[in-house]
């Protein structure tokens, strides 16, 4: 998998006041290198990205002007069936999230950070299976289409290196993959570099929305607004 950065458009819901609070939010964002584009709708509250910075660093940028910021969409939904997905690791042990983004029909974009890891290098992969049943253990091999022809499985993400505080985190792309035929699968982290533990945690990969689809503030089920969420 490629450490490689590649141009994404990416689309943060951001609470913005005023035109004052436009200007903040570009000001800062154009002090990141890796952004190409910006663009502020303010009616609707949201601020589209075209770069090729991770999540992550964009997010704590708007954020850092003081502003409660969500991501609600990547990748263009207009030119595949599915342009996003991700998968969340909710504990109660190892946190984390998996983001997974269409950029062409050859390549795709995958970023990552966890929590709770010991450190040292752990092996991750994505696997045949959406079963987790048994945790990692039940997920299958790792996954590989019959038509794809390497020494390693297209689903063989490689290894991420924790750190002493437990954290990793990656940002690349992986060549061939296309995330519509990823979902219901699932992402495996293992504690050893060449995967030949049990696992120790898996998350089913779901469908995320991509720019344009998620413009949403108020869950209906519950009433709870998107500032709210976690």
């Amino acid at each position: 998998m490629s450490n490689l950065f590649v141009w994404l458009k990416t689309e943060f819901m951001v609470d913005m006041k005023c035109e004052g609070c436009v200007t903040a939010v570009k000001n800062k964002l154009q002090t990141l290198e890796g952004i190409q584009n910006i663009e502020v709708d303010f009616n609707n509250q949201v601020v589209r990205v075209r770069g090729s910075l991770p999540v992550k660093l964009m997010l704590d940028a708007l954020r850092q002007t003081g502003r409660d910021a969500r991501l609600i969409g990547q990748g263009n939904p207009d030119d595949f069936l599915v342009s996003a997905a991700v998968a969340e690791f909710k504990g109660p042990v190892i946190f984390g999230v998996v983001r997974l983004a269409q950029v062409n029909m050859e390549l795709a974009r995958v970023e990552a950070t966890f929590s709770g890891l010991s450190p040292g290098k752990h092996g991750w992969s994505i696997n045949e299976f959406g079963d987790l049943t048994k945790g990692a253990e039940s997920t299958g091999k790792v996954y590989n289409p019959q038509d794809y022809l390497s020494d390693k499985p297209l689903g063989d993400l490689g290894t991420l290196e924790a750190g002493e505080n437990g954290e990793a985190q990656f940002s690349g792309s992986k060549e061939k993959l296309k995330v519509v035929d990823l979902i219901g699968r699932s992402i495996a982290l293992y504690a050893t570099e060449d995967r030949s533990d049990a696992g120790l945690a898996a998350a089913v990969v779901a469908r995320s929305a991509g720019v344009g689809e998620n413009y949403k503030k108020l869950c209906t089920c519950d009433g709870v607004t998107i500032w709210e969420s976690s």
